[in-house]
């Protein structure tokens, strides 16, 4: 029998789905704690038995969650991939930035849950970070720092930690950062782009 996430995945106009995305939406505003099962449902428009209904206690939204962005994002990281392979190494991290960034400034409530997890002192059992080192490993050997995930040094991985939190930052902070700046949101993303471009290129090309 298929999972509500299955279901919600299988119609994305369904009311598993949109109550999937409401979900998704308030935990990265607010977190896990932040969020009430009651929040969602007046987010989506029905009352709290719908919501029970179709998904059950608040946990098990949250998990179907976190299991959805982990999943999307082991989908976006490997799409990026195959845009970088072959590729000289600036030209790869050009296009890893470009690829990676477009996609979490779309979707900030990823960079929101990994950070919520990062600086919360309640932790809920089930957390985005456990398909980190996953990401981790495959940012690395797109970038060329090892041949094979296997293979990847400490220093390799601290590396790609440095860029990846940077990244986030960039997109949790731009209520912040962007009125610091003075500039439109478009404008922010392209030099959040242009700054990432700046550090690493001559880090990892050596130019």
């Amino acid at each position: 029998m298929p999972t509500p996430l299955e279901k919600a995945r299988l119609n994305r106009d369904s009311m598993k789905a949109r109550i999937l995305n409401s979900a998704r939406k308030l935990f990265g505003e607010y977190g896990y704690h932040g969020t009430t099962t009651r929040m969602i449902a007046t987010h989506v428009g029905i009352d709290i038995s719908t919501l029970y209904y179709h998904w059950g206690e608040k946990r098990d939204l949250y998990e179907s969650v976190i299991t959805d962005i982990n999943d999307e994002m082991q989908e976006k990281l490997l799409e990026a991939e195959k845009l970088m392979a072959g590729k000289p190494i600036a030209e790869r991290i050009e296009i890893g930035i470009d690829y990676i960034c477009d996609y979490l400034f779309e979707n900030p409530e990823i960079s929101n849950l990994i950070l919520f997890r990062y600086f919360s002192k309640t932790r809920e059992d089930h957390s985005i970070e456990t398909k980190i080192p996953e990401y981790i490993s495959n940012i690395a050997v797109s970038l060329g720092l090892a041949q094979r995930k296997k293979d990847i040094t400490v220093e390799a991985k601290a590396r790609v930690l440095a860029i990846w939190n940077a990244v986030l930052n960039f997109i949790s902070g731009r209520s912040v950062f962007q009125p610091i700046l003075d500039i439109e949101k478009q404008q922010y993303i392209k030099i959040v782009k242009e700054t990432m471009n700046f550090l690493l290129i001559p880090a990892f090309s050596g130019t």
